[in-house]
């Protein structure tokens, strides 16, 4: 069947380029897979432009025989498939080029066909022929990205924050808050964003979406958002170190509730100082935020913690190893030790046997054929627990690994540590 299908690859098109059209259909085949509404013209190109300052590549799977009278036309892709190349954080400072993958739809009426398992293949081979060694995904189904070397790397949870009377913050200021036009996060965002960035073990850098959003400048349907408000946390030498967008959810819902768009702190100080303001503002009695880290701090900051109240975890990052070799080289250690990995991979870029060993924090990894084994598992496992968010004993208890030498993930968990709890604030 795959072969009644063309699979294209193209970049965004300005609207005064032939291959606007051809971008357009590709945006709409997206939001129908979505079932997003309908978007206006202006908004389409606004997408289209923030698009094209990613770099993204968007692909598409396109009908070459005959189409069903009064369908979509040809021209309309039954699959799509998109890309861009972005940073992630894989502990103690170090940033990694990683492949992401996103605007992954297949048409109903043509699932089963092959074609996410081809534009997934090629794209992920293409990748590690540029020299890529890891590849990331936001999932909206979870049982679809195992069977290409996916594995959940981070989690996150939503929060509804009581701040009655109940609220306090046991944390003397260091700095202060004040409130901005939202616009002013265009230009600040980005920076604060990458000083976080570059301490949290998990974090992927943004696309432009994001500086867009949380200024309220477009929301996720059409046009501009009104109702974004926007405090900065200033530190003790008067820099911005953090912010946090947020907007009223109605009075017509109680308590009254503030929703967090968006709580990005680069120092531990403006993360508690910019909950101490949320927690003070006027008639507002919760706060809810849907992007919160699973180990957060919060609580532990709170006379009373049981003012969170929290969701059960949910995946939210996903990784997948390109290059065994390449992508461990990468890591820095924080334990010393020797590991032999008999890695599965099932698209068979990246399978074979490998000794990690690891001597004052850096990794020597070589292919060989040693038949002493210690851990036997699939590039999903490994790639779970690479950024040290997954324990190994819980991959081995679950069965996801086969512990050939006791104690070997234990060993693996100390080694694979990272200096926080991974987490993960970019959707994409």
């Amino acid at each position: 069947m795959v072969e009644q299908y063309e699979i294209r690859r193209f970049t965004p098109a300005a609207k005064e380029d032939p291959a606007y059209p051809e971008s357009v259909a590709w945006m709409r085949a997206v939001a129908f897979g979505f079932h997003d509404a309908r978007r206006s013209d202006e908004r389409v190109d606004r997408g289209l432009e923030m698009q094209r300052a990613d770099g993204r590549v968007m692909t598409g799977a396109y009908q070459t025989g005959p189409v069903a009278d009064h369908s979509l036309g040809a021209d309309i892709p039954v699959a799509t498939f998109g890309t861009m190349n972005k940073t992630l954080n894989i502990g103690f400072g170090r940033l990694l080029d990683t492949r992401l993958v996103t605007a992954v739809t297949v048409r109903t009426s043509h699932r089963r066909r092959g074609l996410l398992r081809r534009m997934m293949a090629e794209d992920l081979g293409m990748a590690r022929q540029e020299g890529l060694a890891m590849a990331a995904l936001t999932a909206s189904e979870a049982s679809i990205y195992g069977r290409f070397g996916y594995g959940v790397a981070t989690s996150e949870q939503s929060i509804k924050v009581d701040t009655s009377a109940r609220f306090l913050v046991n944390h003397t200021p260091v700095g202060s808050v004040e409130v901005a036009d939202p616009k002013v996060l265009l230009e600040l965002a980005p920076v604060i964003f990458d000083r976080l960035h570059r301490l949290t073990p998990g974090s992927i850098g943004r696309h432009e979406f994001y500086r867009q959003f949380v200024s309220g400048s477009i929301s996720r349907d059409d046009g501009e958002d009104p109702k974004v408000k926007v405090a900065l946390h200033y530190g003790p030498d008067g820099d911005v170190d953090g912010y946090v967008s947020y907007k009223f959810g109605g009075w017509s819902s109680t308590p009254y509730t503030m929703e967090i768009v968006d709580l990005v702190a680069a120092t531990r100080a403006a993360y508690l100082e910019l909950w101490q303001y949320l927690g003070a503002i006027d008639l507002v009695e919760r706060v809810t935020w849907d992007e919160a880290p699973v180990d957060d701090p919060l609580k532990w900051a709170l006379s009373d913690p049981r003012c969170v109240d929290a969701s059960e975890p949910r995946d939210m990052l996903w990784l997948r190893i390109l290059d065994v070799q390449k992508a461990l080289t990468a890591r820095h250690y924080p334990a010393d030790g020797r590991l032999v990995l008999k890695v599965a991979d099932p698209l068979g870029l990246t399978g074979g046997t490998f000794a990690l060993e690891v001597d004052g924090g850096a990794a020597d990894v070589t292919e060989t054929e040693d038949d002493a084994v210690d851990l036997e598992l699939d590039v999903a496992a490994l790639s779970s627990f690479y950024l040290g968010g997954v324990h190994p004993v819980t991959l081995a208890d679950s069965g996801r690994i086969r512990e050939h030498t006791p104690g070997a993930a234990f060993l693996a968990a100390r080694m694979f540590a990272v200096e926080r709890a991974p987490h993960c604030l970019t959707h994409f």
